[in-house]
């Protein structure tokens, strides 16, 4: 009898847990339904860029305009993700191999840790390109940056031309930069006149 007795419990124990994970399940497919996405500037949306002011590892005071005729790719990442220290690599030999040609690689750490965390951990991967301070509102700026990697692709023109949420393959990121490379930089004229 006290097997029998056991033997409904364990029963009701297993029914309690699985309609509990089930609540749980629900619960995020319909919010996962019902969120709205990011307004992320999108790949091809040839939107401007918005600039920014951010400080560099130094202190210094850094404007994505300051990169204005060249084609950047703009990096938000962190130093405890995954897929952004897997492609960090991909970006220093990218930045060696398209500098001359007028590429910049620009890296926008959102770390809560500080500045030296991020300096630390730059200085251990060699990073060859600026690395700078993000937060909140320069993400917000470009349209909430709601995972790590996210990368903004931008043409010579200052405008997006692409831009990736996630890793993706080696060979698209030198694509996303050929693509950037290929714009025509702004005249000095017309951009003073905000065209």
């Amino acid at each position: 009898m006290t097997g029998l007795i056991k033997g409904k419990f364990k029963v009701k124990r297993n029914l309690a847990i699985a309609s509990v994970l089930a609540m749980v399940i629900l619960i995020m497919l319909l919010a996962n339904h019902y969120a709205r996405p990011a307004a992320m500037i999108a790949s091809g949306s040839n939107q401007v860029a918005p600039d920014f002011a951010l400080q560099d590892l130094n202190g210094h005071t850094v404007h994505l305009s300051d990169y204005r005729g060249k084609a950047v790719v703009l990096n938000f990442w962190a130093t405890w993700c995954p897929p952004c220290r897997m492609e960090i690599p991909w970006f220093i030999d990218l930045q060696k191999q398209y500098g001359a040609q007028g590429l910049q690689v620009v890296g926008v750490s959102l770390d809560e840790g500080g500045r030296d965390v991020v300096e630390k951990f730059a200085e251990q991967r060699g990073i060859n390109y600026p690395v700078l301070q993000g937060g909140p509102t320069v993400a917000d700026e470009y349209g909430g940056v709601d995972a790590l990697p996210t990368t903004f692709y931008i043409g010579r023109d200052g405008r997006v031309v692409a831009s990736v949420a996630g890793l993706i393959s080696h060979h698209e990121v030198e694509e996303n930069i050929k693509a950037a490379l290929a714009t025509q930089p702004v005249p000095q004229q017309a951009a003073a006149a905000g065209q």
